[in-house]
Order: C-alpha cells, then sequence, then structure tokens
C-alpha cells in the first residue's frame, strides 16, 4: 500500500487471510490509539485509518484481540465509512 492510498485488492485480501490464532498480538495496532481527521475528504479519511490500523481486518480493542470480516456486496470503503460513522456521498 502506497502512503496515503487505499490497498489494492490484492493487499486487502491478504490483510483478511490472517489467521487470528496465529497473529502476533503485539503487532496489532489498539483501535483506541487510532484518531480520524474529521477535516480529510472520505476516501482520504478511510486511506488514514488503514494507514493508522495496518490491517482493518485484525486489530486490538481496549487489548482484545478482534478479527472481523465483511460479507454481502457492500465494498470495504463503504463498511468503513459506516463504522466511522462518516457520509460516503462526502
Amino acid at each position: 500500500m502506497k502512503n496515503g492510498t487505499m490497498p489494492t485488492r490484492e493487499e486487502l485480501q491478504k490483510m483478511a487471510e490472517t489467521d487470528i490464532r496465529e497473529v502476533d498480538e503485539a503487532s496489532l495496532v489498539d483501535l483506541e490509539d487510532i484518531r480520524i481527521d474529521t477535516g480529510l475528504p472520505v476516501k482520504d479519511r478511510a486511506a488514514d485509518y488503514i494507514r493508522q490500523i495496518k490491517n482493518p481486518y485484525c486489530y486490538r480493542s481496549h487489548g482484545v484481540v478482534v478479527k472481523i470480516s465483511f460479507s454481502g456486496k457492500r465494498s470495504l470503503e463503504d463498511c468503513l465509512c459506516s463504522c466511522l460513522s462518516i457520509d460516503s456521498e462526502e
């Protein structure tokens, strides 16, 4: 992933395949450490979130390892916009 851009489909697929049973917990970012700059455009916010979290599919929240997945037809970007409480139409 290039700095400031969204990861490629292949990069996202590799992130999604992270095995929670084998991941090094110390390598995961805690969600509490993420800061969203609401002054950025939506696409830049999503890219900045992924840059900070490193893997949007596997991270820590309050010290607990979390593995998420998305189903259905919504894109990761749409899901992130919902999670970040931002309007994807911006």
